[in-house]
């Protein structure tokens, strides 16, 4: 009982609080992923449109227990670059 009383102790800790930076970084990748859907809806064909939305959703989903902040900022500024052909794309198909 006393090892099985300090497992369940340590399972009731509270997660850990993200720091000033994680916080707005964090921030940041929630506004993109708002930012990639809304743009996302502005695409004409249903198909392409449902292809683009979860593609999106996928990959944020998979990445978004990422910890090291290299790999993070290399994401977004992937994300921002797939967000700005997107913008270009449908400018272009007069969207």
């Amino acid at each position: 009982l006393g090892s099985h009383g300090s497992e369940m102790s340590v399972s009731k800790l509270p997660p850990a609080v993200l720091s000033f930076k994680q916080f707005l970084q964090r921030q940041k990748v929630l506004s993109l992923y708002r930012n990639m859907l809304r743009t996302i809806r502005q695409v004409p064909d249903d198909a392409d449109r449902k292809y683009l939305r979860d593609w999106a959703r996928e990959e944020f989903k998979r990445n978004k227990d990422a910890t090291n902040q290299d790999d993070i900022r290399m994401m977004i500024t992937q994300a921002q670059n797939h967000l700005g052909e997107l913008r270009k794309t449908l400018a272009l198909a007069g969207c």
